[in-house]
């Protein structure tokens, strides 16, 4: 059970504060540029969330993970003294991508609250989401709220460099900060997919994440004879990583459905008519239905391998004894060796590969108490919607939680105009999240937490 006090006028509310923390938050450059010694801005937004709780009365540990500056900040607020139920960890990084103020329409660090909007790098990514748990987390112990279950508020460095230096770190030396803890929620879920009905209504479908594709950086090296530019030459480095490159940009993996994505696809079918499943013909095509999240969507359905990066010599007239490639792999659960040895005959004997960075697929079922408190949330504010899950063709940190055998799921509600490219606003140029849309997740977030 959970106590829930009844509110009195002049308490401040989470949906009262909500919007203002969002926007302070991105005004703190926090961009993750991937290496350490030009990354900023993570340590003084963390000890600024760190005094925003402790204002209100919680005790907070503030972790350094591995590196000055990597500033990780967490509070616990205890649940019935009787329960013997594992706490529920909700989870939020602070840091986000670079941006390019010349690019954006408002500076991307300003956090300016205009035309409906919170804009500003981070406001999807993940901002919001941290801005809701943070400001729950304060009327919770305003109140003297005692939630069902112990709850757990982490907010994190360097998800977006993949967390080396944050949730990998804090799970691999300080799994201290995550004991009792046995279910998480995180980004990436909880959105609405507007969706045409037959009948010509519309159905929201509320996304909750359920599955992670893995994420791997593979490089790529070929190593033959340097000489000079105007011999004949019968190897050529340069050559054998350009043709392996090319060999795995336009491969096609085989189509596999996971069972999180057949219960999106069975889901989607089931609302709209349409046929969607592993013998529809180009279900690719078919999915771009769904407008702009197809291509999230899309990515699910098959492992993917993308070269990003090409490196070789030093001058026009030399042949290099040395070329590189590296390559952004996504792979579906339960594919990592069939993966590899596809790879493998891609590449050939000539070339040899190295993991730079890999991190392990995710999924778990769409089931249990969680969930249910999940959906019961959604339509408690949302009588229309419907609660599915699926895969995202990503990575977060629940990744490094799963292998303390934390259980996972993306959930950060968001109610989103059916016209909204939300997919183009990750990473993307002004960013932005409807001020609605806030106020809608932390309302269905604080019903979720009261009833997790």
């Amino acid at each position: 059970m959970t106590s829930e006090p009844e509110n009195t006028a002049g308490t401040i509310k989470a949906v009262d504060e909500v919007v203002d923390i969002v926007s302070k938050l991105i005004r703190f450059d926090t961009s993750n540029t991937g290496e350490p010694e030009t990354t900023k801005g993570e340590e003084d937004c963390a000890k600024w969330v760190a005094g925003m709780l402790e204002e209100v009365g919680y005790t907070t540990q503030y972790v350094e993970s591995g590196r000055p500056g990597r500033g990780n900040v967490f509070a616990r607020l205890a649940g019935p003294p009787d329960s013997d139920r594992g706490a529920l960890l909700v989870h939020a990084h602070l840091d986000v991508v670079p941006a390019e103020p010349a690019d954006w329409s408002v500076h991307p660090f300003s956090g300016s609250v205009s035309d409906g909007y919170i804009w500003g790098r981070g406001a999807v990514d993940m901002k919001d989401m941290a801005g809701m748990a943070l400001a729950l987390a304060r009327q919770f112990k305003r109140d003297g709220t005692v939630p069902p279950r112990e709850l757990v508020f982490a907010f994190l460095a360097d998800e977006e460099a993949g967390g080396t230096w944050g949730s990998h770190w804090l799970v691999e030396h300080r799994p201290d900060l995550f004991e009792g803890i046995t279910e998480a929620v995180g980004e990436v879920g909880g959105y609405s997919l507007t969706v045409d009905r037959p009948d010509g209504t519309q159905r929201r479908l509320y996304l909750v994440e359920t599955a992670e594709k893995g994420l791997s950086w593979m490089r790529l090296t070929a190593e033959a004879t340097a000489g000079h530019g105007s011999f004949l030459h019968s190897d050529n480095a340069v050559t054998e990583i350009a043709s392996a490159v090319a060999r795995i940009g336009n491969h096609e993996f085989p189509l596999v459905i996971s069972d999180s994505v057949a219960e999106f696809l069975q889901a989607v079918s089931e609302e709209t008519g349409w046929d969607l499943g592993p013998d529809t013909p180009d279900l690719e095509t078919a999915l771009f239905k769904l407008g702009s999240l197809a291509r999230i969507l899309g990515a699910t359905l098959r492992d993917t391998a993308n070269p990003t990066m090409l490196k070789a010599g030093y001058k026009a007239n030399v042949i290099p004894q040395k070329a590189e490639a590296v390559v952004d792999c996504r792979v579906l659960p339960g594919r990592q060796k069939a993966f590899e040895a596809e790879i493998d005959e891609l590449i050939g004997p000539n070339v040899r590969r190295e993991w730079i960075t890999h991190l392990d697929s995710y999924e778990t079922t769409f089931d249990g108490n969680l969930v249910d408190a999940m959906n019961d949330a959604i339509l408690a504010y949302d009588e229309d919607g419907r609660t599915v899950p699926y895969m995202m063709s990503g990575g977060t940190d629940a990744k490094a939680f799963a292998k303390l055998g934390i259980r996972c799921f993306g959930f950060a509600p968001l109610r989103l105009p059916p016209e909204l490219d939300f997919a183009a606003l990750f990473h993307g140029v002004d960013e932005r999240v409807p001020v609605d849309s806030v106020l809608f997740g932390t309302q269905v977030f604080e019903h979720f937490l009261h009833h997790s």
